[in-house]
């Protein structure tokens, strides 16, 4: 398995990829996640990419909304009921 975020891979970074966490503050940290937040791409360290992870996960799932065909299968039926009608 590649290990993306240590050794060589880090080496071509500046300052190795650390620097200032975005969301905590903590500085000199490890700063190798890229996350759109408040729509800006910001660097944030794997202690707060993990929590950003977590909350989504855990976050209630958004209730499904209304359907509209039981109103559409209502109206379906009075049509045809006005058909046999017009002939």
């Amino acid at each position: 398995m590649s290990k993306n975020h240590r050794g060589s891979g880090i080496r071509s970074l500046p300052k190795h990829g650390r620097g200032t966490c975005a969301i905590c503050g903590k500085t000199d940290i490890k700063v190798l996640y890229e996350k759109e937040i408040n729509g800006q791409n910001v660097n944030i360290c794997k202690f707060c990419n993990a929590h950003l992870k977590n909350e989504a996960r855990n976050a209630p799932a958004p209730a499904p909304a209304a359907e509209e065909a039981p109103a559409e299968a209502t109206e379906a039926p009075a049509a045809e009921a006005e058909a046999p009608a017009a002939e």
